[in-house]
């Protein structure tokens, strides 16, 4: 259950690993900065924001990804190529961490990848992302590859058959697609719809895992926030304030103890109780491994070894 034939590949994005066998590497978290609602932004239009505060932000990300053994990749949203550069110069002075540029439409996404690669910063950003939804993707995989993107999210879905058979079928398509591109990194996002439909992504990245050994996970926080949204806010005095919180860590733990490689965990603030939840859930991943095959990941960067080295010598029988 936790070892597959197939080889697992593991990508280095910046300096970060991700992929493998399950409990091979700590997960990834892609949590978002400057999204809509950010208290970082001032204003969008004058392309202004709280510098201290998203500086504070970062810089207690990475206290928080040495303390659990987790690595992170911030992912920007803007909406603008403008709006975006902004961002990156700030970025790229604030922390050696890689990022993803998140901007959903095309025109700015390439506006932003051009200035990525005059700013000679290619290296650590995860392009994100190459969809199902891009008008002509084979174009957009030339543009990219033309301007020297490595590291690539692809993110799958098929509308029609929404089961992970219809996922891997839209994951076999693209794939084909992106092959022109010749990336060093392709990781897959099975597209989380809503709360419900993360198991459906779970089951898909065992799937492709199993298929194809490539980096699987999803941006679970899709299916946490629109249940925050529609049930939550309208229901705070039945739910209690910690209600979220709690759904919000668990569907988060609960992608990546299913063979989630990588998650998109949301807004910055998440992170205090996500990284948590996560590398506890990891932490079990590691000993189900070990109480399958009876070894231990040789990575010790991972959340069970920070978090409870005792445990680990007595697995090892050296306490």
């Amino acid at each position: 259950m936790f070892v597959f034939e197939k080889e697992q590949k593991v990508f280095d994005i910046g300096g970060v690993k991700v992929g493998g066998q399950p409990g091979e590497n700590p997960p990834l978290i892609i949590p978002s900065l400057f999204q809509k609602g950010d208290p970082c932004i001032e204003s969008r239009r004058a392309r202004t924001f709280h510098k201290q505060m998203a500086g504070d932000q970062i810089k207690r990300l990475e206290e928080i990804s040495e303390l659990t053994g987790i690595p992170a990749i911030v992912a920007m949203v803007a909406n603008s190529g403008d709006e975006m550069k902004n961002y990156i110069d700030f970025y790229a002075e604030a922390t050696s961490m890689p990022f993803a540029i998140d901007m959903w439409n095309l025109d700015p996404r390439i506006e932003a990848t051009k200035y990525v690669a005059e700013q000679g910063l290619m290296d650590r950003l995860l392009y994100n992302s190459v969809t199902v939804w891009s008008p002509d993707v084979p174009a957009e995989v030339e543009q990219i590859k033309g301007l020297g993107v490595k590291h690539v999210v692809t993110v799958v879905m098929d509308m029609i058959d929404q089961l992970p058979s219809g996922r891997m079928s839209s994951l076999d398509d693209m794939l084909a697609k992106l092959e022109p591109g010749g990336f060093d990194s392709i990781i897959v996002d099975t597209s989380v719809m809503n709360l419900p439909s993360t198991g459906i992504c779970a089951l898909s990245n065992y799937q492709l895992k199993e298929k194809y050994g490539l980096p699987a996970g999803a941006a679970s926080a899709n299916g946490s926030y629109m249940w925050q949204k529609a049930v939550w806010k309208e229901n705070k005095e039945k739910w209690g304030e910690s209600a979220f919180i709690g759904l919000d860590a668990g569907t988060h733990a609960a992608t990546v103890a299913l063979w989630g490689d990588f998650i998109f965990s949301g807004p910055m603030w998440g992170n205090e109780h996500v990284f948590p939840a996560v590398a506890a859930a990891h932490s079990m991943v590691s000993t189900m491994r070990y109480a399958e095959t009876g070894k231990l990941t040789e990575n010790e960067s991972n959340p069970v070894y920070k978090l409870f080295p005792d445990f680990i010598k007595t697995l090892k029988g050296e306490a």
